[in-house]
């Protein structure tokens, strides 16, 4: 008996046409790390802080913002800002949302948010972010007040209300100049 042919990205990956495998441990949801344009629908981009490994949180924003009609390139965590900036420029998407569990969401958010402000092109870029700012969690308005002074659209505190408040936000994002 002839074994079956072997999967060349190995057991466990996620391969998704024009997009690297990544290899996807037991129990654990594969990420996809990137997709090829669908030409209807709009991109979000989705992705972790350079200080922040987490993933679950990525994962579960990738998966509630395609339910909500939406393409998402999730570029993952630890994710340096000069990535990050790079992407928004070459994807053009028509929201970036940041992520952020360790707590330094609030220190890495400001100075994320600074470079891409900085570059022609994506100033008017939408951007959030959400998650724990701090390593207290509920930081309140000062952290609130400096992020959108920096430049982010919106912020999403950690707490089970900021998922309707995020819904409504995504849902508000012009979906003509998106698919542009």
């Amino acid at each position: 008996m002839t074994p079956p042919p072997r999967d060349p990205a190995g057991p466990g990956a996620s391969v998704t046409r024009g997009a690297p495998a990544v290899p996807a441990p037991a129990g654990i949801l594969p990420v996809r790390v990137g997709r090829e344009p669908a030409g209807r629908r709009p991109t979000v981009l989705v992705s972790g802080l350079a200080s922040d490994s987490h993933t679950w949180n990525l994962v579960f924003l990738q998966l509630l913002i395609e339910e909500l009609g939406y393409d998402v390139v999730n570029l993952g965590p630890c994710v340096p800002d000069e990535l990050l900036v790079r992407e928004c420029r070459e994807r053009t998407p028509a929201l970036l949302v940041v992520s952020s569990v360790n707590g330094h969401g609030h220190q890495d958010g400001v100075r994320v948010i600074r470079k891409l402000r900085a570059e022609p092109g994506l100033a008017e870029l939408p951007a959030v972010i959400g998650g724990k700012l701090g390593i207290t969690g509920g930081e309140g308005t000062d952290h609130v007040a400096e992020l959108m002074e920096a430049g982010f659209d919106s912020v999403f505190e950690d707490g089970a209300q900021e998922i309707a408040s995020f819904r409504r936000f995504i849902g508000g994002i012009p979906r003509r100049a998106a698919l542009s």
